[in-house]
């Protein structure tokens, strides 16, 4: 690969960091074609991104990140051996649930995990693929929120409503007692 050639790669990298808040690095290797294929086909189908790339692009592309430079050296020791990332603009959990779907679908240990950033949240090791495919969404987080402040709401407008029919109650018999 040429000097320009790698400068594109990482300036496409740096590129693809910044635009995307969650990334998955994995590791791939071992996979026959036709599971890379599959693979693929499975990321396009979730709206996930995936490149491979060697690693110290990846890494230099790190450096280069306004975002991620300060997790660099969490990286460095995770960027050996063959490396692909995981792209994805919609959730934290999409990759992470395809990553584990894709692995017992077709019964593999690989690709592994050997890393993730959620919205700048390191997550270091292929123990964290259960977690990370489990994770809400930022609007399931947000509608959990709304329900659990709602409830407290309608428990008074409940209590509100009922106590006004039984006011009603007592005054129409209190109306046709004295009428």
């Amino acid at each position: 690969m040429k000097r320009e050639e790698k400068l594109q790669v990482i300036q496409g990298l740096v590129e693809k960091f910044s635009t995307f808040d969650c990334f998955y690095v994995i590791d791939a290797m071992g996979l026959t074609v036709e599971q890379v294929n599959k693979f693929r086909k499975s990321c396009a189908e979730q709206n996930i991104v995936y490149q491979v790339a060697k690693n110290t692009l990846i890494q230099k592309a790190l450096e280069r990140s306004e975002k991620l430079a300060a997790y660099v050296g969490s990286f460095s020791s995770i960027l050996k051996g063959f490396s692909g990332i995981l792209f994805s603009h919609d959730s934290g959990r999409a990759p992470g649930k395809m990553l584990k779907t894709f692995l017992e679908a077709e019964k593999l240990s690989l690709p592994a995990l050997k890393g993730a950033s959620i919205h700048g949240d390191l997550f270091i090791g292929a123990g964290y693929l259960d977690a990370l495919s489990n994770l809400k969404s930022k609007e399931e987080i947000l509608g959990d929120i709304m329900t659990l402040l709602k409830a407290p709401i309608l428990s008074v407008v409940t209590v509100i409503q009922s106590g006004a029919k039984r006011l009603m109650g007592v005054v129409e018999s209190w109306s046709k007692a004295s009428a």
